[in-house]
Order: C-alpha cells, then sequence, then structure tokens
C-alpha cells in the first residue's frame, strides 16, 4: 500500500519522544538529525491507522552524512512481559535529512500506537 499524503504538520508529543530517544544515541550524523527534529513535518501516513509515516525537512537545515539511509540504531520495542514485538526503524533521505518513522512489528496485529519510552527501552502497549 503506498503511503497516503496527509497535510503536513509538525510532529506530535510521541512521534518527537520517540525520534528523540532514537536520536540520542551516538553515531555518526545523530546530532545534525536531532538538530532537524524542530524542522520536521509528517507529510504521509502509510496505511489506514498505521504509526508509520512519511517525514520532510523543511529547510534550511544541516544535513547528515549517513552511509545508509537507514539510521544505525537498535530500536527494539518489547511488551510489559519482555516480549520482542518488533522495531522503530528511522529513515533518511540519502542519508541527510529525517525521511520516515517506521514500526516494523511481529506480532498478528499492527500496532495502532507509537511506544513509550520507558527506562530507556521501548515499550508497548503504552
Amino acid at each position: 500500500m503506498a503511503p497516503r499524503s496527509v497535510d503536513p504538520r509538525s510532529l506530535d508529543a510521541d512521534e518527537r519522544t520517540v525520534l528523540e530517544h532514537i536520536l540520542s544515541a551516538d553515531f555518526d550524523g545523530a546530532s545534525q538529525l536531532r538538530n532537524q527534529l524542530d524542522r520536521t513535518e509528517l507529510t504521509a501516513v502509510w496505511g489506514p491507522d498505521s504509526v508509520s509515516v512519511d517525514l520532510q525537512v523543511r529547510e534550511p537545515c544541516e544535513h547528515a552524512a549517513l552511509p545508509t539511509e537507514l539510521v544505525p540504531v537498535d530500536a527494539h520495542v518489547h511488551d510489559p512481559s519482555g516480549t520482542y514485538i518488533g522495531e522503530i526503524l528511522v529513515w533518511t533521505d540519502r542519508g541527510a535529512t529525517l525521511a520516515a518513522l517506521e514500526f516494523a512489528w511481529v506480532t498478528d496485529d499492527m500496532p495502532t500506537s507509537l511506544p513509550t519510552v520507558m527506562h530507556g527501552r521501548l515499550s508497548w502497549p503504552p
């Protein structure tokens, strides 16, 4: 299913919290990506009730220099019992600007909310 465009809007609190958590990791380009958050807008959703979204960073912004389009952070999501249920992936546009936030789940049901950050881990359901 192709993403469905929406009127651009600022990140909501949950989206920003998850991105801040992932981008707090130490990797080349993390600082530049963190600095883009105030200029980042949500531009599309990946499907009805999906929490995976496309992002766009308004210029001017400092571009990152990542070697790949995928941010190199393992952001595993666990349920309250500690069971692995998926991961959060952050994609960039040619390694330079934030481009997508994806909740890749391994459960039968698609998550309808982003995980919360608890004790330095991504936990779901919130």
